[in-house]
């Protein structure tokens, strides 16, 4: 049986990948500094679950007789592993490299592009494929809550059949390796790295597309030409899929679309948005899109986006992935569509994210919360002694003068935890935002347990 190995295996993009592996018949090894400190014990149990070998990230668990090592973003050439492999002439690939070998053995891929509402595409796409009998692949950086309770972490499904549905991300340009059946481009928006760079990956992307689904509603996207292109639109009738009478109801959001209206159990607009993405690309694969909008009313969302912690003495607690400023403005916006006031915590995940959106995160920090709405941040996740003069504080400064006098600067989570217990009253919704901090997850439920009583 043909040995293979993973580095970052705790990654929210690398372990759909590792689980498949399993299921293909290799024997496979996973190593991440997080487990090596005691942290993210659940995954780790996940993982082992789905029948991944965890081995220490310290390169003695990469072994001659291995047929490759695949490494996640966070991992650079002075990682043990890496040296390791590189001592026994292993090949290193990257999990873009081996996405890209799995996708391109499908003869009908969808790839699924856009700085933000990519990843609750990606699993609408691929619960609508699996619920309708078309035997899917789909590998996805978040976990489905329709498939909660199944062996390992649910942010996959793999099928040998024609069809397969990925996630296509950006922030390293990764996406123009990709030559899909249909490519979606949702939206393009200030994250990761500039403009302009932005602007050429998701032309390149589009260029290597055989049918390209465009958001004629985010004005970047909808630059974006192609000759067989399909567009859709909240906001206008001439899109190929229009969607009207779009409205927050007591557990989601209703829309009507081709003459019937159809219900979605998730919060925010944008989901009506990724509804009709979903809609387009399922329309191009042969199923009828009233079929697909019926299947929708099914789908319950992804872990940590938007995610409903749960409720305790008439107060919610939410956690969410939302960090980069459309993202925590569209998730604030969402909240915004219900009564009571919010308490929301940011955390940027690295010096990069603080310092290249923080004016733009205050000026949508600004723009959505009201006078009685909370702001809090926290210190930068990924700061290194290296990064002086970096922080939360200066955000802060930024979003009080925008006009919101309600935002602190709490450098630790004991210091959000403590100020919320003391000043959250009934009917607030708490909303903890991050991305790369798993722990952010587990703090939410704290919360949630504090206010229990």
């Amino acid at each position: 049986m043909k040995k293979v190995a993973f580095s970052g295996a705790a990654g929210n993009g690398i372990s759909p990948l590792e689980q498949i592996m399993v299921l293909k018949g290799y024997t496979v090894y996973g190593s991440d500094q997080s487990f090596d400190i005691g942290k993210d014990a659940d995954r780790k149990a996940a993982l082992e679950e789905a029948g991944i070998n965890i081995i220490p990230q310290d390169g003695t668990g990469i072994t001659p007789d291995m047929e490759w090592l695949c490494v996640s973003a966070a991992v650079n050439e002075s990682n043990p592993d890496i040296k390791a492999a590189r001592k026994h002439n292993i090949p290193v690939k990257t999990r873009s490299d081996l996405l890209q070998e799995l996708f391109s053995q499908y003869p009908l891929g969808i790839a699924v592009g856009g700085t933000a509402g990519k990843t609750t595409t990606t699993a609408m796409i691929g619960y609508v494929l699996d619920k309708l009998g078309k035997k899917p692949c789909m590998v996805n950086g978040g976990a489905l809550c329709n498939y909660a309770g199944r062996k390992g972490i649910p942010n996959y499904l793999y099928n040998e059949e024609a069809l397969c549905v990925i996630e296509a991300d950006e922030s390293d340009g990764s996406i123009q390796k990709y030559h899909p059946f249909v490519g979606i481009i949702n939206n393009i928006s200030h994250d990761h790295t500039s403009m302009e760079k932005l602007f050429e990956y998701f032309r390149n992307f589009a260029a290597h597309s055989e049918h390209l689904i465009v958001n004629l509603d985010c004005p970047n996207a909808a630059q974006i030409d192609h000759p067989q292109r399909t567009t859709f639109s909240i906001t206008d009738p001439s899109a190929d899929f229009y969607a009207s009478a779009v409205e927050a109801d007591a557990d989601g959001l209703h829309y009507t679309i081709f003459g019937r209206t159809f219900k979605l159990h998730l919060l925010g607009k944008f989901n009506v948005s990724n509804a009709l993405a979903t809609i387009a690309a399922c329309s191009l694969v042969g199923i009828d899109p009233l079929d697909t909008a019926k299947t929708l009313e099914g789908f319950t969302g992804i872990k940590v986006r938007l995610e409903k912690i749960g409720s305790a003495n008439g107060i919610t607690v939410y956690n969410d992935f939302a960090h980069n400023p459309s993202k925590i403005e569209a998730s604030l916006s969402a909240l915004k569509d219900y009564p009571g006031r919010i308490i929301a915590m940011y955390q940027p995940h690295t010096p990069f994210s603080a310092v290249n959106t923080g004016t733009e995160v205050a000026a949508a920090v600004a723009k959505v919360l009201s006078p009685d709405d909370i702001m809090i941040m926290q210190e930068i996740y990924e700061l290194t002694p290296q990064d002086i003069g970096i922080t939360s504080a200066n955000i802060i400064r930024q979003i009080k003068e925008d006009g919101h006098n309600l935002a602190l600067f709490l450098p630790h989570k004991e210091d959000t935890k403590r100020f919320i217990m003391e000043n959250v009253r009934r009917g607030d919704r708490i909303v903890i935002m991050g991305a790369h901090d798993n722990s952010l997850a587990d703090f939410s439920r704290e919360i949630l347990n504090a206010l229990a009583g």
